[in-house]
């Protein structure tokens, strides 16, 4: 509560925001925080695939990472996270406040601070030690458990609203990147455990349950990102005509970036 009430003084002491938070609420400001870091979320995916699916992506990483190994680059990785998961998580406070009914907003922002800086607190430990291990199989079956309970339970609930089937779909795969997001950010940071230590000796299984995984997440993010970016542009788009072609323009950005996204996969 304190802390919530501090961070509260310090922002309200920048010029530009504390007029809005004035005039317009404490709610406007979130919700166009969600939407600036949905953008970076969407960048930092894009860039994402692009040098892992890039020819020289891998060896490029592999020459330059020992000298990128210093304290300044792992903060600079951690302040990127940032972003990714204050929208990964006020994403579940939305979900909430819009399907469940949710309608205490001071304490879910609470709740959406407290969770980020626990998660950031964590992930900086992780990557300040780099000596953590984790079985991939193990790791990805817990976490895709976890979101397809939680993502089935949010579809049941909408799933005759009158809301367009692509409404559905963005607040289901919103649910699912909840888990999922967090948990890759994670897991990129994790020492892997060949089967042979864990004792899973389904080696061949395990690459292609991961593939899987990584399928679900791949179409689970473009789609998500696919449908935000139409949101937001639709919204300064008078004409029906400029959203269908915004629409279009965006469903084909979005295969392309499929398309490389599974090339990436299929060699994992």
């Amino acid at each position: 509560m304190a802390f919530h009430a501090n961070m509260i003084s310090v922002l309200e002491k920048l010029p530009r925001l504390s007029f809005y938070a004035r005039t317009r609420g404490w709610h406007f400001i979130i919700a166009w925080f969600h939407r600036v870091t949905g953008i970076l979320l969407v960048i930092f995916v894009w860039i994402h695939m692009y040098l892992f699916s890039s020819p020289y992506g891998t060896g490029s990483y592999e020459v330059s990472a020992p000298g990128l190994g210093s304290l300044i680059f792992t903060f600079f990785q951690w302040i990127l996270v940032v972003p990714i998961i204050f929208h990964a998580f006020n994403g579940g406070r939305l979900i909430l406040y819009e399907i469940y009914g949710n309608r205490g907003e001071q304490g879910m922002f609470r709740w959406v601070t407290g969770l980020c800086i626990i998660y950031l607190v964590i992930l900086g430990l992780i990557m300040l030690m780099g000596n953590q291990s984790v079985s991939p199989f193990i790791f990805w079956l817990v976490m895709i458990a976890v979101a397809s309970i939680l993502s089935c339970g949010v579809g049941a609930r909408i799933w005759r609203v009158g809301h367009s089937i692509f409404w559905r779909l963005q607040r289901i795969t919103a649910t699912f990147l909840l888990i999922m997001i967090p948990a890759y950010v994670m897991f990129m940071h994790l020492t892997l455990v060949s089967s042979q230590e864990t004792g899973i000796v389904i080696s061949g299984m395990q690459k292609y349950f991961i593939q899987a995984v990584y399928l679900l997440l791949l179409f689970g993010t473009l789609y998500h990102a696919g449908y935000g970016i139409w949101s937001l542009v639709s919204d300064y788009l008078c004409s029906r005509t400029l959203r269908r072609g915004a629409a279009l323009l965006v469903t084909l950005v979005m295969l392309v970036f499929a398309w490389m996204g599974v090339t990436m996969i299929r060699v994992i």
